[in-house]
């Protein structure tokens, strides 16, 4: 039998997520969590049955959940989310596209979810809540800390290390063997 998760956020990243689990077939998406002024609204057919401030009621009918909010300007929204659903007890699954290929000896933790076309090579280590997006490449030996957001068709070369809250615009590429943090340009070559 399927567990049934929450999806806290509705914007566009979680049209994204809701396609990563449906194809996943793992969950059954029992509703979203959004803005007050929301509820009741729909995001590709699933409703939007709560806000932030029913999160403690919700976890006595629902034990799963993951933070479906993206992260393009800041990710203080995302790590916020993570933390208030750790201390209400969620289980924050790692949701992993079918379509996505992730090396055994690759560790995943909690709250990441890797997406369609996705490549997560050996021996990388992967941290929580981190979006690993639509065809970004993570070569071995690399290091992804907690709270990062690969972007769309980046490529994180062998041996490197982002670290924690960094942001990783869209087809950015980087050297091997180096250290990234902060804000990454789309489309930066970063050597």
């Amino acid at each position: 039998m399927r567990e049934n998760i929450l999806l806290v956020g509705g914007g566009g990243h979680c049209k994204s997520v809701i396609d990563v689990i449906e194809a996943e077939d793992k969950y059954t998406i029992a509703g979203i969590i959004d803005k007050k002024e929301l509820m009741g609204q729909k995001v590709l057919g699933y409703e939007v049955i709560g806000c932030d401030d029913d999160l403690e009621k919700l976890y006595e009918t629902y034990k799963y959940a993951i933070v479906t909010v993206g992260q393009v300007k800041s990710n203080t929204l995302r790590v916020k989310l993570f933390h208030i659903l750790k201390n209400i007890g969620y289980n924050l699954p790692i949701i992993k596209s079918p379509l996505a290929y992730i090396s055994k000896h690759s560790q995943i933790d909690e709250g990441t979810v890797i997406m369609h076309q996705s490549l997560v090579n050996a021996n990388t280590k992967i941290g929580k809540n981190c979006i690993i997006n639509t065809k970004a490449l993570i070569e071995h030996d690399s290091i992804i800390e907690d709270n990062c957001h690969i972007s769309t068709g980046s490529i994180i070369n062998g041996g490197v290390v982002v670290k924690e809250n960094t942001f990783v615009g869209s087809s950015a590429t980087t050297k091997e063997y180096i250290e990234l943090s902060g804000f990454i340009k789309a489309g930066s070559v970063v050597q």
